[in-house]
């Protein structure tokens, strides 16, 4: 069913998206439209009250441009240089971009600093678009609460600490012990994980295969094809800083492009 319904799935990004869960969400929002319209989502609380791991280390950081990069970043900028066909090999835009946000930051710890770039770029561009991409495709509106904008305002003027502390999302937590189980607000943090498309294999392979050896992905010349006849080679060796496959990452942007005719 992942595979079968991949092709779909991509057609249904408003943009390039690379990450495992978009087939999660768009088999579940598939599943949960035959029952309902309107759903609830989750979306921002990880962003808005520290729950992703990389905000711990934060809080005693004295370097927060490349702290935050080294806990956060899934390519540094060599790695991006030796998978981009040559003609895109420049300066560090990626560092410059969180650069500039971090210098125009009135706050002075690093943890609120990711925590205001993290709420207002990285979540706006990514999590949300990707849960509202997958579930319009199935006709279901997801809305999310914990973005609501007089509670991401009211998070926003609290100490970090309060909020990465103790794991992350602690003041979060707190706040709902007296209405949740405890169970659920103290079990791991849980992903949508999608093995198959991390380590490549079978007919999985072959789709990705197809892709990155197909004429329109030749034609584009976006990667370098040492590059890529390395990663088709051995795929494992290029797993992420942030657990994902290089090489599904390339086949998704190549597929999304040939999909809209670009």
């Amino acid at each position: 069913m992942v595979l079968a319904s991949m092709p779909d799935c991509i057609k249904a990004m408003s943009e390039p998206m690379v990450s495992h869960d978009c087939i999660g969400f768009y088999l579940l929002s598939k599943a949960v439209s035959n029952h309902v319209k309107v759903v609830q989502s989750g979306q921002g609380a990880d962003e808005v009250f520290g729950g992703y791991h990389w905000y711990p280390p934060l809080l005693d950081s004295e370097d927060a441009l490349n702290d935050y990069a080294d806990l956060f970043f899934d390519s540094n900028h060599k790695g991006f240089q030796a998978a981009v066909h040559p003609r895109f090999i420049e300066e560090d835009y990626s560092r410059a971009l969180v650069k500039d946000h971090f210098a125009r930051m009135p706050a002075d710890s690093a943890a609120d600093k990711a925590l205001h770039l993290d709420t207002t770029v990285m979540l706006v561009d990514d999590p949300v678009k990707r849960v509202d991409n997958m579930t319009m495709a199935w006709g279901l509106e997801a809305r999310v609460p914990f973005i609501d904008h007089e509670l991401v305002e009211f998070a926003a003027r609290m100490p970090a600490a309060y909020k990465v502390g103790h794991g992350g999302k602690h003041i979060l937590k707190e706040a709902a012990r007296e209405i949740i189980p405890e169970k659920v607000i103290d079990r791991p943090k849980g992903y949508f994980p999608v093995p198959a498309l991390k380590y490549l294999r079978g007919d999985y392979m072959t789709f990705v295969r197809e892709i990155m050896l197909s004429r329109q992905s030749r034609a584009r010349q976006l990667f370098n094809p040492k590059f890529v006849e390395q990663a088709l080679e051995s795929p494992d060796r290029f797993i992420t800083p942030l657990n994902g496959s290089r090489l599904w990452q390339m086949a998704v942007l190549e597929y999304w492009l040939t999909a809209n005719g670009i």
